[in-house]
């Protein structure tokens, strides 16, 4: 199905991660022209080179940007007009755990790194986009959220991320709302266990370079458990099968097209039906 996007703009956060490669990939396949906006520019860098060596329709570009400092933000928009015009759409991937642990260990610094960049984050890039789909009427912004906002397991050991999160959900509905009547649409992916490929597919800011490899282990170690029947977060999903970061990019370019014009202010869980609403 042509979701009639090649050619658009889009911003997304957090594409040195799993999930932000996913998301930069298929956005580029799509025929749309992309700004990865991520810290870690270098894996950025890595990831357009990969899609331009794949042929792809779009183009990426990497823009070292902090979401947590608004004048960073503002400049990587400003770059994203001089290649490529106005923002048509806006993932809001950047976000993250600052490290597990029970809640009345968790600290100052991590609750602040958390809010900074889970809740501050998002907003800065949505006010900073709001002229561009404002101004002309249109715009989808995709809100990219957790399982963790959803199900209290999912959140055990990162309490205040997953309240993070559930501010994004909030923010999202409300946000909806307010800009529904100038065509500007807001939605929000919350994803389960989403699980790279290949071991080396994320940049070193990802929590799987942080912790998550000595945590749960590698996405390769997690294949073979899955296989061998011993992945202990498979064995009560409905669907059962790794969440892949191309999972996440499907829902998002379905949200960034005309295709859900008719729809604003939902949130769907792409975790294999862990929460069904």
């Amino acid at each position: 199905m042509d979701l009639g996007l090649a050619g658009k703009t889009a911003i997304i956060t957090g594409g040195s991660g799993g999930i932000g490669r996913g998301l930069l990939i298929e956005f580029a396949r799509e025929g749309l022209n992309v700004v990865s906006a991520s810290r870690d520019q270098k894996t950025g860098e890595g990831i357009a080179e990969e899609a331009r060596a794949m042929g792809l329709a779009g183009t990426i570009v990497a823009v070292a940007t902090d979401v947590t400092d608004r004048k960073s933000v503002d400049a990587m928009v400003a770059v994203a007009h001089e290649r490529f015009g106005p923002v048509d759409v806006l993932i809001n991937n950047a976000g993250g755990v600052a490290h597990p642990a029970p809640f009345e260990d968790f600290d100052e610094e991590g609750r602040r790194w958390e809010i900074a960049l889970n809740i501050d984050g998002v907003v800065n890039c949505c006010q900073a986009v709001a002229q561009d789909m404002l101004g002309r009427q249109q715009g989808s912004i995709v809100n990219i959220s957790s399982n963790a906002s959803l199900l209290g397991e999912a959140a055990n050991g990162t309490v205040n991320y997953g309240a993070t999160k559930g501010y994004v959900n909030s923010f999202s509905k409300a946000l909806a709302y307010e800009w529904a009547n100038r065509n500007v649409r807001v939605n929000t992916i919350a994803p389960g266990w989403i699980v790279p490929y290949e071991d080396d597919q994320m940049g070193p800011g990802s929590f799987w370079n942080r912790f998550g490899k000595d945590v749960i282990g590698t996405p390769t170690a997690m294949v073979e458990s899955m296989e061998q029947g011993t992945l202990h977060n498979i064995s009560n999903l409905p669907l059962k099968r790794l969440g892949r970061p191309e999972d996440i990019a499907y829902a998002a370019l379905f949200f960034a097209s005309d295709r859900s014009s008719y729809m604003t202010g939902q949130l769907v869980s792409v975790g294999g039906g862990a929460w069904m609403f």
